[in-house]
């Protein structure tokens, strides 16, 4: 035992941390503050979106700047010091623990308040928040406001082509003024950055050097604060934590793993732009080039040296800076030395390469660095590791021990299309060709009239606002209302009396239908198995749609995270990347927009647009050649089917499986009846 550490003081640490109590949260919750924002976006009382989701912002920032602060604070007061022993390092954590719930409750209350759900993480994260504040301003006639909320938002989703639109009217009106084009949520180091560039490309280089040197500064700080929020608590999803039969080195493996993951990653997050998902190529290093250049032009060559020994430190004998060094040491007459700050980075990051290497090996999470070692201290400021953020290059997924196994990756299938239709009535509209692209066709009649007047009868009746989008009633716009239904819910409603169990059955039907059709015609030479089903509806909300400047579904691919920037689609998470075949099966035509439009991979360049209309079907591959989305639907109401697919039998749908087995119960019940139309419901 540790003399210097005696079980009753570490207790009375543990003890401590327990019995705080938390007074009244001086800051309400932000997601609270958001939900009423948006319930009177609904209610079209436009002083309180503006009053709430101001103070949603507000807290969001003020929570995040509390954690952040409370973690460097109590990591710099409990230190772990040279000595080391395991007694040591609990004191040490069970310290930094009561210290850091101290602090945050203090601040905030009771830090369980501000546990939000992920919906509203990625909300925030994705800068929505701002397209309400935009509509409400403009809607009080606080038209400089609602320019800045609407740059705001146009930052981190570029892709947004009315949002575009909208700011170039903003800009021909008397009162918004330039300086009104402010993004609230600019990060300081790519601001100052950015602003930089534009000083040194005009000539003015001394004011250029001082604002890369403050994007440094900046740069460093977003980084330690970045890390710092790395040290919150990590997901291990599907764990029953009470009956968690692993070690106490494996759990703590784990979750140290998952840390210093996200840490090792800040240098990608520092280089991102809001709205982007790659970083800016060479991104740091360019801060030292820049400024060598600029020292050299104002003549302070001592600087320049160092600047550009610096740079080389990321790119290791670079021929065009080790030219320019040996000019510097040739005027100057003595050598110089790099920045100890980036050579501290570098060699941090170096060392936490070594330590995911051995966890990837020790704790079965597979990290590839994806350089060669000759290369190791460029390995995340080069492009070519950017550009590949996948499983396998670059990116590690982490998988909790529980769940390490292995899985069969189905290969590539080679693409074809024209077989043939099965169905006699279904007529073939276009194909890959007239729609623009590959792997697409459109066909219609895939279901009749009445059917289709039969499935938006049973659509009325079981769908349910949010259903299928986590709850949301408007996940994509606050203009339109979404309901939706699956195949099992609605065969569960027909077994309960609630609906006729005749178009319980056509939806299940009509699904199987369309999906031997997209198998059929892609000549797929593996069964093509459900991976959702949706019945889905979008409904123009009344009194919401004067100056629509949004789409009903953003410009998305269904299997991959699309950059309209980079031209790219990751096949990464959150991303559905086992989805292979796609398609929508339309219900009616009765409503104005809704147009489903293909574009090309900037979001933004249409090639192919489809009037939805019933019986109406279109396919496509689920990839980056597919990017797609839906026209602002602004009068009436839009139902079809929504149905995606996978070759890998792994991701089958589980409630398609469960709807398989009432549908054959039923027909075995049929049987049994001999033909007689009998609710099950009536035989209780």
């Amino acid at each position: 035992m540790d003399g210097n550490f005696p079980p009753a003081l570490i207790l009375s640490v543990v003890l401590l941390s327990a019995v705080l109590t938390s007074s009244a949260a001086f800051l309400e919750p932000y997601d609270l503050l958001y939900d009423n924002a948006v319930q009177a976006f609904y209610n079209g009382d436009y002083r309180n979106v503006v009053r709430f989701m101001e103070g949603a912002l507000s807290t969001h920032r003020e929570v995040r700047r509390t954690r952040v602060r409370c973690r460097l604070r109590c990591q710099d007061q409990h230190p772990f010091g040279k000595t080391f022993s395991d007694l040591r390092f609990f004191d040490v954590v069970l310290r930094r623990a009561a210290c850091m719930n101290r602090c945050i409750e203090e601040k905030l209350g009771a830090q369980s308040v501000h546990k939000v759900s992920e919906d509203v993480v990625q909300d925030f994260n994705r800068r929505i928040p701002y397209n309400y504040l935009q509509l409400a301003y403009q809607k009080l006639k606080q038209t400089d406001k609602a320019a800045a909320a609407a740059h705001t938002y146009f930052q981190a989703n570029p892709e947004h082509v009315e949002m575009g639109q909208d700011l170039e009217q903003y800009k021909d009106l008397q009162n918004v003024r330039e300086e009104h084009f402010v993004d609230r949520e600019a990060r300081p180091h790519q601001h100052s950055f950015t602003a930089a560039v534009r000083l040194y490309d005009k000539g003015d280089y001394d004011a250029a050097v001082s604002l890369f040197e403050d994007a440094l500064l900046e740069y460093y700080k977003a980084d330690v604060e970045c890390r710092a929020l790395c040290q919150g608590p990590q997901k291990f999803e599907g764990h029953d934590h009470l009956r968690y039969r692993y070690s106490l080195h494996e759990l703590i493996s784990d979750h140290f793993t998952q840390v210093l993951h996200c840490e090792h990653e800040c240098v990608r997050d520092l280089a991102t732009r809001p709205g982007r998902l790659s970083p800016m190529e060479n991104y740091l290093p360019l801060h030292y080039d820049y400024l060598q250049f600029a020292y050299f032009k104002v003549g302070r060559l001592e600087e320049a040296l160092q600047c550009a020994l610096t740079y080389l430190l990321f790119h290791e004998g670079e021929e065009f800076m080790t030219d320019n060094v040996d000019y510097y040491r040739e005027m100057l007459g003595h050598d110089g030395k790099p920045r100890e700050k980036a050579a501290w980075y570098l060699r941090r990051h170096k060392q936490e390469l070594e330590l995911l290497l051995i966890g990837s090996q020790t704790m079965g999470v597979e990290f590839t660095e994806g350089v060669n070692q000759q290369s190791i201290n460029s390995l995340f400021f080069l492009g070519c590791y950017f550009r590949i953020p996948s499983g396998t290059d670059g990116w590690m997924e982490y998988v909790p021990i529980s769940e390490k196994k292995n899985v069969t990756i189905v290969p590539p299938q080679q693409l074809k299309e024209g077989g043939p239709l099965i169905y006699d009535s279904v007529k073939l509209v276009q194909d890959s060709v007239a729609l623009n692209g590959t792997q697409r066709v459109l066909l219609d009649q895939v279901i009749s009239e009445d059917e289709c007047a039969d499935l938006q009868q049973l659509a009325h009746a079981v769908t349910m606002a949010g259903d299928g989008y986590r709850g949301r009633m408007s996940p994509h716009t606050p203009n339109e209302k979404f309901e939706g239904a699956t195949v099992l819910k609605t065969l569960q409603y027909g077994y309960e009396g609630r609906v006729p169990m005749k178009s319980a059955r056509l939806f299940y039907d009509a699904s199987e239908r369309a999906r031997r059709i997209i198998e059929s015609y892609f000549m797929l030479n593996s069964t093509l198995h459900f991976s959702y089903t949706h019945l889905v509806c979008r409904t123009a909300i009344t009194g919401q749609q004067d100056h629509r400047n949004d789409l009903s579904h953003p410009i998305h691919a269904d299997n991959c995270l699309l950059d309209p920037e980079a031209n790219e689609c990751w096949k990464e998470p959150p991303a559905y990347t086992y989805r292979d075949y796609s398609a929508l099966l339309y219900l009616n035509g009765d409503f104005e927009g809704g147009e489903f439009i293909f574009t090309e991979m900037d979001a933004k360049t249409i090639t192919a647009s489809v009037k939805p209309k019933c019986g109406r079907l279109v396919g496509f591959s689920s990839g980056g050649e597919n990017p797609h989305g839906v026209k602002a639907v602004t009068s009436g109401q839009r139902c079809a089917v929504a149905l995606w697919f996978t070759l890998d039998p792994l991701f089958r749908e589980l409630e398609r499986l469960q709807a398989d087995e009432v549908i054959l119960a039923l027909d075995t019940q049929s049987v049994w009846n001999q033909g007689l139309n009998i609710n099950p419901k009536d035989e209780l």
